[in-house]
């Protein structure tokens, strides 16, 4: 540090995205970090071996530098490799959550790992451990749950995607365990899935005490497992914006829990510090910086920062002693990683995309999330598991088959889109492949009612959810399913037994239609492996899930969490029914 100039500090400090990043540009700027935004690829169904040829391309403009400080590549990486063609799409968080799993959530922790290194990336903006307390919220499928214990247990994923902490390693100091391994940011510090009516960024009410039982928690578990990284929030803690919050995160993370990584602004996080958003962009940057954040996020506008920040320094209005510590921060995180000595990817790590061994992970991850609330219109009368060789089935809905659909957010675009997005096992190929070869297996995305009387099925299968959102897009004050769901429910179970699976990123409102259901499944948002639905289904497996989230009756129950003093759910957090395997079915 002491050989950088100010120039050369400040530019560690700047994180940019790809589409306006270059070799030119992170050598002229120095810049510390390149990043994809959500759906920001080299080239659409860009192969490993493209995003390993961008990366090492920025990556040789920063070994061209005076110093040569190599550059780090983060991407959104929530549900496996998620930006990338023919990735494995894990389980969104909130279905790990209702595995109760922690070792399983380890091993994809490792495997997207793998498949984040199979592109030469070396950085993932994960996990998120919000504790989502209202699913009016768009990001509560990545949250793993409302209770801070089960989040807690989950960010056992951490070691998986970094590798374990040596048993005698300073607790609080960043930790990679090799080339195969990434770093991570915890996500979002701290309250984002605490704001008032889930409102996406919106401000978080709650006395100290609630802050540190409910919110804080896996922020401890996270930094004694060597999280890197940690990633600010877009929301306010009692209408004080977290990214300009100096207590939480100077005075609470950095010296009361003594995080030794670097705390990252999340996209564009500074710019909306004021009302509007970049009103006054240089007292984003002053309150940011001083508040202890280390590296900013731009992600675009990166001279205006670098211009804004130098002059905030030579004007004595940020002290050259809060840039040290940044800086350090950054370069302690940099040479943990190895990347001084392994700055160039190569393309032997590019094997591991989109791997049988990691979609068989998925595949299992699928079936210990499927939490069954309801089987058979009486208890002694169960519909599941389902006969293999019924003569004819019915399968109907619009996320039946649709890898988009069974992805939702986060998958190929930030949005996450309908439609064959990328590789994968849909519900309806699923069921296919599982039932008796004998068996007649219809397709019917949205039958009437006489059409399903008239076909004399043994049972339907009904996959209905909601299309894919992700962040404030997903917000929702009615989480109704839209139509044409509730019409087909009605068609479809009012005229033949059925199993409804619900493919969703949280609870919604479904108590109108359970009574004419026989069979309800939540599947959350399942990714790429739907398999993993009809092994269960059909009893290859039992289900074990368990609710990650209270699911309510009516919204203006919300928001309601176990523990409540009124607590009056339709089915309450930790409930699943489970069923046996089935032998020969």
């Amino acid at each position: 540090m002491g050989k950088m100039t100010l120039e050369e500090k400040i530019g560690q400090m700047t994180q940019i995205e790809r589409s306006v990043a270059s070799a030119e540009v992170v050598k002229k700027y120095f810049i510390g970090s390149v990043l994809s935004g959500g759906g920001s690829v080299p080239a659409p169904q860009a192969s490993p071996e493209k995003w390993i040829d961008m990366v090492n391309d920025f990556q040789k403009g920063s070994l061209s530098t005076r110093l040569g400080i190599p550059t780090i590549y983060g991407i959104d990486a929530v549900h496996g490799n998620n930006n990338v063609y023919k990735a494995t799409i894990f389980p969104h968080n909130i279905g790990l959550g209702a595995t109760r799993d922690p070792q399983l959530v380890k091993k994809i922790g490792a495997a997207t790992a793998l498949e984040v290194r199979a592109t030469g990336i070396n950085y993932a903006f994960a996990p998120c451990i919000a504790v989502c307390r209202d699913p009016r919220w768009g990001r509560c499928y990545e949250s793993y749950s409302e209770d801070p214990m089960v989040v807690r247990s989950m960010t056992e994923i951490i070691s998986g995607l970094q590798g374990d902490v040596p048993a005698n390693s300073r607790k609080g100091v960043p930790y990679l365990g090799g080339q195969h391994k990434v770093i991570v940011s915890a996500k979002h510090y701290v309250g984002d899935g605490g704001t008032t009516h889930g409102i996406n960024e919106n401000n978080t009410v709650a006395s100290m005490h609630e802050l540190l039982s409910i919110h804080m928690p896996a922020y401890y578990d996270s930094i004694i497992k060597g999280v890197s990284t940690i990633m600010i929030s877009y929301s306010s803690f009692n209408g004080k914006k977290m990214h300009a919050n100096r207590d939480l995160i100077t005075g609470f993370l950095k010296k009361t829990q003594r995080f030794r990584g670097f705390v990252i602004s999340d996209w564009q996080g500074i710019d909306r510090i004021t009302s509007p958003p970049h009103a006054n962009y240089t007292y984003s940057i002053l309150a940011a910086v001083n508040a202890g954040i280390d590296m900013v996020m731009v992600p675009y506008n990166y001279t205006e920062f670098i211009d804004g920040l130098t002059f905030l320094v030579k004007n004595n209005f940020v002290p050259m002693t809060r840039i040290n510590d940044a800086v350090r921060r950054i370069l302690r995180v940099k040479f943990t990683m190895g990347v001084f000595e392994n700055p160039l990817a190569d393309y032997s790590m590019a094997k591991y995309l989109g791997t049988q061994e990691h979609r068989e992970l998925a595949r299992e991850a699928v079936r210990k999330s499927l939490v069954l609330l309801k089987n058979g219109k009486s208890a002694d009368k169960p519909l599941l598991p389902l006969s293999k060789t019924a003569p004819k089935i019915l399968v109907a809905g619009t996320h039946a088959d649709d890898i988009g659909n069974q992805c939702g957010g986060w998958t190929i675009e930030w949005q996450g889109k309908s439609g064959n997005t990328t590789a994968g096992t849909t519900i309806l190929t699923a069921v296919r492949n599982t039932v008796d070869p004998k068996t007649e297996v219809v397709f019917s995305q949205n039958p009437d009612s006489g059409y399903v009387k008239q076909n004399n099925f043994s049972y339907a299968i009904v996959v209905v959810g909601e299309l894919p959102y992700s962040e404030t897009m997903g917000d929702s004050l009615n989480l109704t399913l839209a139509e044409p769901a509730p019409t087909i429910i009605k068609n479809v179970c009012g005229s033949v037994k059925c199993v409804v699976v619900l493919v969703t990123g949280r609870p919604v409102v479904i108590q109108p239609l359970v009574d004419q259901i026989d069979a309800l499944v939540a599947a959350w948002l399942p990714g790429s492996e739907g398999q993993g639905v009809a092994d269960v289904l059909f009893g290859d497996y039992g289900f074990s899930g368990k609710l990650p989230h209270t699911w309510f009756k009516t919204v203006d129950q919300l928001p309601m969490n176990v523990g409540d003093r009124v607590y009056d759910p339709l089915y309450p957090f930790g409930y699943g029914l489970t069923t046996n395997p089935v032998k020969g079915n």
